[in-house]
């Protein structure tokens, strides 16, 4: 009737509503029209109440408008219209009331509300940095420009451990202030965007979208649970050794946890009836332990099985330690402790982990039915296979024919674009890996710089050299850095991003002591991987079996910490002996 109405008939219908309404005080009427006059009664006081609080927003004019509206539909109502009729015509009006407010004063429904950065972290992180550039004196012997560096990188690097923004925002803010300084030109900002480690970690992500895409991971992973899958234990070695036999073709441990490992675990669990919660130690948290603690061996056994080994390796070419064959001699050093480390990790955290049920006879059987119901390999994943299969083949041997682990990595990329493994929306979906790629270049970049400047080397004769007055030989040397960058972890939440801080000064300060240079390298490339697993915040793989809510906090550090001393353990001691056979020392 409103809307249909003039203003005048308006006013009349809502006198004659007055009318009826005063009449209806000495008329005996039936219940049904005391029912609808009750409803409508409230109708109009919710509209009324509508008009008060929207007064504020809204000229007179319309709350006039509106007021006569509600009488218009109480008049409409006891003309005979149903209550709900009337709740109707309330209900729209009450919209048009809300809107028109909303309209008119935007700032009234909850003012200015900031949604930057975390400033309590930005502060803190800057802060340090300032205090850096400003408070503490520059030394003797090292250029006010690297100062100004080294105060922009420890602000980066306190915004990737505190994340004020997420870590290619914080790190795309970093880089923006050493051009705005002019720390940095514009050249120097970016040339680490053309490093052939961060490209070939980008294809990593790609290769692994690969895996997950198509299947060929998961059969991978179920053909062995059905060989060895009669007990938890069974289980456990069955799913290790496939991620050992997957990671040389698959170079990133995170994409295989989430990918691979978890969905599969998370199911055999709930088909044994362990769930997250009362039911998760009857097998599920045993076997979420087990696996994330072994995919430490994991991806240090092979260069290629993980993004910050191929990153290492950059970092200790820029101190002059170049590999010859780089992934036969990584395998060379690493497979031993690898192998052992694999060999006893399920044991001992069964031993320190138990679960509740220890025989798993129908794990095999529905592993089978799974296969079966997979049926053949498919063209997609024959075509993964043999893309990464020539792809890992050029990784070992591609420097007898003059071929780099990053050309091979595309030439293997380009095979699977051209035959449709793996879409070119697919790579631009992969956003952690456009991520990586500008995050490692800025931390990349600035650590180039910092040695560049001479500031890397000051560094590492000054520790050094102190060490050294105390009487303390190289190998003391070695094992005590070794500690201190262990220790150093449980403040990064990234493995990735702590090489990219911290191994090029510690490599440097280890061979300047007396060490080896390939004993440094190779060891600090090794060790990145081995403390993946401390904490829940420790590595991308560490956050993704956490989450899955399985392992209760205190069990994760406590497992952590403890396994984690035992990979220490087994690549310094059993490691150590086999580094002095084949004469890295």
């Amino acid at each position: 009737l409103s809307c249909a109405l003039s203003a005048s008939k308006r006013a009349t219908f809502a006198m004659f509503a007055v009318a009826s309404t005063q009449a209806s005080a000495t008329a005996a009427v039936s219940a049904p029209r005391a029912a609808r006059r009750t409803n409508v009664a409230s109708a109009v006081g919710q509209s009324h109440a509508l008009s008060s609080k929207s007064s504020v927003a809204v000229t007179g004019a319309n709350v006039a408008a509106l007021r006569c509206t509600a009488r218009a539909t109480a008049a409409s109502s006891l003309f005979g219209a149903s209550s709900s009729d009337s709740k109707r015509r309330a209900d729209r009006m009450s919209v048009r009331v809300s809107a028109t407010a909303s309209a008119a004063t935007p700032a009234a429904s909850g003012g200015f509300k900031w949604k930057g950065a975390n400033l309590k972290a930005a502060a803190m992180a800057i802060s340090l940095g300032l205090f850096v550039n400003f408070v503490v004196p520059c030394p003797a012997g090292v250029l006010p420009q690297a100062w100004s560096l080294l105060a922009i990188f420890l602000s980066t690097v306190a915004g990737l451990v505190l994340t004020p923004l997420p870590v290619g925002a914080w790190a795309f803010c970093g880089l923006s202030v050493t051009v705005v300084t002019k720390t940095l030109t514009f050249q120097q900002a970016f040339s680490a965007m053309t490093n052939e480690v961060i490209w070939l970690i980008v294809l990593a992500f790609f290769f692994a979208k690969g895996f997950v895409q198509t299947g060929l991971g998961d059969r991978v992973a179920t053909f062995f649970v059905k060989v060895l899958g009669k007990s938890t234990l069974g289980l456990s070695y069955g799913l290790t050794i496939s991620e050992a036999l997957l990671a040389p073709a698959m170079p990133s441990t995170t994409a295989r946890a989430g990918g691979v490992y978890l969905p599969i675990i998370k199911s055999l669990a709930k088909n044994a009836g362990s769930e997250p919660g009362p039911t998760a130690n009857k097998i599920g948290a045993y076997l979420i332990q087990s696996q994330l603690q072994a995919s430490g061996h994991s991806s240090a056994m092979c260069m290629t099985a993980a993004a910050q080994n191929l990153l290492s390796l950059k970092l200790a070419a820029s101190l002059g330690v170049v590999i010859v064959s780089p992934w036969l001699m990584w395998f060379k050093a690493a497979c031993v402790p690898a192998i052992v480390g694999l060999a006893v990790t399920p044991y001992i955290v069964f031993k320190l982990f138990p679960p509740e049920i220890q025989d798993t006879p129908n794990a095999p059987k529905e592993a089978a039915a799974k296969l079966e119901k997979m049926g053949p390999l498919s063209q997609d994943e024959t075509l993964v296979l043999a893309t990464m299969g020539l792809t890992v083949v050029l990784w070992i041997f591609g420097d007898a024919i003059g071929m780099s682990s990053v050309t091979a990595a595309m030439l293997g990329m380009s095979l699977q674009l051209i035959t449709g493994v793996i879409s070119w929306q697919n790579c631009l979906e992969e956003k952690g890996a456009w991520d990586t790629l500008l995050w490692f270049a800025v931390l990349i970049g600035m650590s180039a710089q910092l040695n560049a400047l001479g500031f890397i080397s000051f560094l590492s004769n000054s520790v050094s050299g102190t060490l050294t007055s105390m009487n303390l030989g190289w190998e003391a040397i070695f094992v005590l850095l070794h500690a201190v960058y262990y220790v150093i972890h449980y403040l990064f939440a990234s493995q990735t991003a702590q090489v990219a801080a911290l191994t090029t000064a510690f490599m440097a300060m280890m061979i300047a002591s007396g060490t080896p240079p390939m004993l440094a390298c190779l060891t600090m490339a090794f060790h990145t991987n081995l403390f993946g697993a401390i904490t829940h915040y420790a590595s991308g793989q560490g956050a993704l079996y956490f989450g899955s809510g399985y392992v209760s906090m205190a069990d994760t550090l406590r497992l952590g910490g403890i396994m984690g001393i035992v990979n220490m353990l087994i690549w310094g001691v059993v490691g150590g002996l086999w580094w002095k056979v084949i004469g890295l020392y």
